[in-house]
């Protein structure tokens, strides 16, 4: 750690937000956010119901809240249409010629619609798959590139009362397999391709791998690469055929505030990815209460969060949370640095970028990449940035201060989860004194704490489960088709609130810092895997006896993955076996879940009772020590082995 950093850390030093900010910001003081929280803690119906209100509703809730723990129920007996909130709205205002999305494919080509052109698309494709035969309830699954099509796809499923389940394009078609089982999809939307440095991703043939023996009806695909794909008649449609064709008019039917807007798949500590399933009314409030709020939207911003579509911050803060609030969405297909390490600094200097929100892995990447980079473009247009994903590291926090921001930007660093939906922890950019690597305190609205097992509550800057006490409106429902799970996940833990399976601590002044995972979930590069599923994979190869997968600091994705493998008897343990459990990892979930390391090893750390001790492979894996009891280990000697072959090799 350099020593300006360290002298940051150790004077706790904070950073009171510019004065010029602070004078228009929404909340522009500290007393103000008090004041703020203190009326959300006191009056929590009032103060959802408010911010509920500026929302497009076609029937007024009977009550704010029926919370019978761990079941919610928001704006109980209210009916809206969550598209008529994100287009409708708008388009009747002069927000009707203001830029919805701007787009920019990754080869350079690049698209602007209107809230009144994004408006007819949306109305369009919600005839088109009607025509189609998606009704109310029916699950769509949505598998496409960073392209305007996948917004208008969310959109046009919300407008039908279809729940999506949107899956990342990086996935494997054995992963997409899964989501579209679980979800009972009826419909695919899909593409020829996407593009990713420079190559075309093959989203269509991995569609149609995961479709084998699949009672998926149609597959609907948007022609991006003029990449030739296989075709299945009756069953295959081009985009442009059914959607071109459709009406542009198109009535919305208001749903229960409750109906399901969509599942979306994140992964958990027992293998089986969990269908986190969320509700229209509650969710919408989180997403435009957050993206409001956190971001100190304007009339005037272009607002870019990087995420892709596939993960839950690409739901709240590319699509749903921004259009809910009448902004202007950037959208970018491809990699940071295609075709160089400076297309983010290019993108924001020519379309005028005035709020980023990116992750400390992608951060962490452009420090790598050298300062010269930014430096070559103007980057004067942005004036609030953010980050997503994980914890940022303090040397990070500070690059991103300087070099992105010139020291003036406020920095808001972000704590929340897919199953939260919406923010839950964030500085208020014109109020709160930020701290590198801290997201300093809840947001109004939200009673989160860091307590012990048994619920009392930390000391400060003791370590402890980060909990939340209260519901929010836009927390998950249940685990599609498991409520006992849900239950047992995140209520089962800590007695009478939520645990989000995040370890925390909080400073003197209340400030919150994340710790990680208190659980065998990895966090690479901001996106969370589960240590069974990689696992499973490994061990379904037929050269892999078993497996042990566990998740070691790293600078630049903030966790990698290490596995340890003992290979069946008569394989050769080498690093062609290596590399080829590696690419079978990638093919069986995809690239993200493949291991950084993979280490062989005659046996693995046991229990006398045949469990496997990660918590011991992780310390190994990291380069220290094994600590802590070992006294339950079947053979105390496959440790010592493990760790030599490490010392050996360090």
């Amino acid at each position: 750690m350099s020593s300006s950093i360290t002298s940051v850390l150790t004077e706790n030093r904070s950073f009171p937000p510019p004065k010029e900010f602070s004078a228009g910001a929404k909340v522009g003081s500290m007393a103000d956010y008090e004041a703020l929280y203190r009326r959300a803690d006191q009056d929590p119906d009032g103060f959802w119901g408010d911010v509920a209100g500026e929302l497009a509703w076609e029937k007024k809730w009977s009550r704010v809240l029926d919370w019978k723990l761990p079941d919610a129920r928001w704006f109980v007996g209210g009916a809206l249409n969550l598209s008529v909130s994100c287009l409708d709205r708008h388009v009747s205002t002069w927000r009707k010629n203001k830029a919805a999305l701007i787009w920019e494919g990754e080869p350079g080509d690049s698209r602007v619609l209107t809230y009144g052109q994004l408006h007819r698309e949306v109305c369009k494709a919600a005839n088109a798959l009607t025509a189609l035969g998606v009704k109310q309830g029916d699950f769509v699954a949505i598998y496409l590139p960073m392209v305007p099509e996948a917004v208008i796809a969310m959109l046009a499923c919300a407008r039908l009362g279809a729940p999506h389940t949107v899956v990342f394009g990086g996935f494997s078609a054995e992963a997409l397999a899964d989501r579209i089982k679980d979800a009972g999809a009826k419909i695919v939307i899909t593409a020829d391709g996407g593009w990713r440095r420079g190559a075309i991703v093959p989203l269509k043939d991995n569609v149609d791998r995961a479709l084998e023996g699949s009672s998926v009806q149609k597959v609907v695909v948007v022609k991006r690469c003029a990449n030739q794909v296989a075709w299945r008649d009756g069953r295959d449609v081009w985009w442009h055929d059914v959607v071109d064709k459709a009406s542009v008019k198109h009535e919305p039917k208001a749903f229960d505030s409750e109906h399901p807007l969509f599942s979306l798949y994140t992964s958990g500590t027992t293998g089986k990815p969990k269908g986190i399933l969320h509700t229209t009314g509650g969710y919408l409030t989180g997403a435009y209460y957050t993206t409001k709020m956190v971001f100190d939207l304007r009339d005037d911003d272009i607002f870019w969060c990087t995420a892709d579509i596939g993960w839950v911050t690409g739901h709240s803060y590319v699509v749903y949370g921004p259009l809910a609030n009448g902004a202007t969405v950037l959208m970018y297909e491809g990699a940071p640095n295609q075709p160089g390490p400076d297309r983010f600094w290019d993108i924001i200097a020519k379309w005028g970028v005035t709020v980023f929100y990116t992750a400390p892995t992608a951060i962490r990447a452009f420090m790598r990449w050298g300062d010269e980079w930014p430096a070559k473009h103007d980057l004067s247009s942005l004036r609030l940035l953010g980050s997503v994903g994980e914890p940022i590291n303090p040397e990070a926090w500070m690059w991103y201060r300087k070099q992105i921001g010139a020291d003036r930007c406020p920095i808001v660093d972000t704590w929340w989860q897919t199953e939260t939906g919406a923010i839950m922890i964030s500085p208020l950019p014109g109020a709160t004194p930020t701290k590198p690597g801290s997201a300093t305190r809840p947001l109004p609205g939200i009673a989160a704490d860091v307590v012990l097992k048994d619920g009392t509550p930390c000391k400060a800057n003791e370590g402890g489960f980060l909990v939340i006490k209260k519901p929010w409106p836009s927390m998950l429902r249940t685990i599609f088709g498991d409520h006992d799970r849900f239950q047992k996940t995140y209520f089962g833990e800590v007695a009478g609130v939520y645990f989000a399976g995040d370890g925390a601590r909080k400073d003197e002044d209340g400030y919150f810092w994340v710790m990680g995972r208190v659980d065998d979930v990895i966090n690479v590069a901001g996106h969370r895997l589960s240590t069974m599923e990689v696992e499973s994979a490994l061990v379904s190869h037929p050269k892999v006896a078993e497996a042990a997968v566990v998740g070691r600091p790293d600078e630049l994705k903030g966790q990698a993955i290490v596995a340890f493998v003992t290979p069946r008897q008569g394989f050769v343990a080498d690093d062609a076996l290596a590399k080829e459990l590696r690419e079978h990892v990638s093919a069986q979930i995809g690239a993200l879940a493949r291991p950084e390391e993979i280490r062989f090893a005659e046996a693995l750390p046991k229990t006398r009772s045949g469990k496997i001790m990660r918590r011991l492979l992780r310390e190994v894996a990291s380069g220290s020590k094994a600590r802590g009891d070992t006294t339950t280990l079947e053979d105390q000697g496959v440790l010592e082995k493990l760790a030599q072959s490490f010392s050996n090799e360090d």
